[in-house]
């Protein structure tokens, strides 16, 4: 028989158990993190309405639940979040079960959105990218250390590993271009967002498969989960600088570069950067806020459905 008051499900992911807890029914299970165990999950979870189902980000270990939950009301948490959570709860202990359960009450408590989950397309495209950037990261590396290379044998051991890092990442590229253009929806996003002026291929890659919520939000929204919304600090009659904080690090890094050719190639942005160096805003300043307007401006062009143009004087 089902029962009739819908559940707010917390869920702690590990690599091989799903520990599971439903609230206000106080039902607690643990499944195994596999595609039979997601079915037995699911299976358990049609005796009630759900409101919300509340579960860590937790790389490789929540994708494929996440797929597998896709038609329900999912909410993605960040750890440390839940973790402060709970010590602002009292609860200073951490087991599976208990995780399970703060985030159950997190989920009540603060009624996180529900926003889809990322289709497969998307979830390969993440992985992709975070390829790309591991291999980037391992080529400047490479290219700092021959600075201190002086013996030919060394010198040829380090070209050889830098060319095949070079093909590795021309790889990827193709593979993640085949992605997007085998998917109209990825595809016509892709040819949004690259054609701000300022925003390249690469950046439009990293948008792509890692900011799906683009178009579903507001403004303020976008900036925040791109990390890029200032974060007041004020007491009384002390007021300290502002500053950015959280968010995804990943996308703030993509929007860097853009965000400084766009001080030079995109009248809007140009003129925005140059009167915040008039009123003698740091240049720092000055770019982070390009990257905001940049990420904002992506959303907007997402949820009209339309590419940029350049506004005529």
């Amino acid at each position: 028989m089902t029962n009739p008051i819908a559940q707010t499900v917390g869920i702690d992911v590990s690599k091989a158990t799903l520990d599971v807890y439903a609230h206000p029914a106080d039902c607690e299970r643990k499944f195994a993190n596999s595609s039979k165990g997601h079915g037995e999950l699911i299976e358990w979870l049609s005796q009630w309405p759900i409101d919300r189902i509340a579960y860590e980000a937790t790389g490789a270990y929540h994708r494929q639940l996440e797929q597998a939950l896709s038609d329900l009301p999912c909410v993605k948490l960040n750890p440390a979040r839940a973790r402060r959570f709970a010590q602002a709860a009292g609860t200073l202990a951490k087991t599976d079960k208990i995780d399970a359960i703060i985030l159950a009450r997190m989920a009540v408590t603060l009624q996180p959105p529900v926003r889809a989950a990322s289709t497969p397309q998307q979830v390969k495209l993440s992985e992709m990218i975070s390829a790309r950037d591991g291999l980037v990261r391992d080529k400047i590396a490479l290219q700092n250390q021959a600075k201190n290379l002086t013996l030919p044998l060394l010198k040829r051991q380090h070209k050889t590993r830098l060319d095949q890092i070079e093909r590795h990442i021309d790889q990827v590229d193709a593979a993640i271009a085949a992605i997007i253009a085998a998917d109209p929806a990825l595809a016509r996003r892709h040819e949004i967002i690259s054609s701000i002026a300022g925003v390249g291929i690469r950046t439009a890659d990293q948008l792509v498969a890692t900011m799906p919520e683009l178009g579903a939000l507001d403004s303020k929204q976008a900036a925040s989960l791109a990390g890029l919304a200032p974060v007041t600090r004020q007491s009384g009659q002390w007021k300290g600088r502002s500053f950015i904080q959280g968010g995804r690090a990943n996308v703030r890094r993509a929007l860097y570069m853009p965000a400084l050719v766009a001080a030079r190639y995109n009248p809007e942005l140009k003129a925005k950067y140059q009167s915040l160096i008039t009123a003698g805003k740091p240049a720092k300043v000055a770019v982070v806020t390009l990257m905001r307007k940049l990420i904002v401006m992506a959303n907007a062009l997402l949820r009209a459905d339309r590419l940029w143009v350049e506004k005529r004087a």
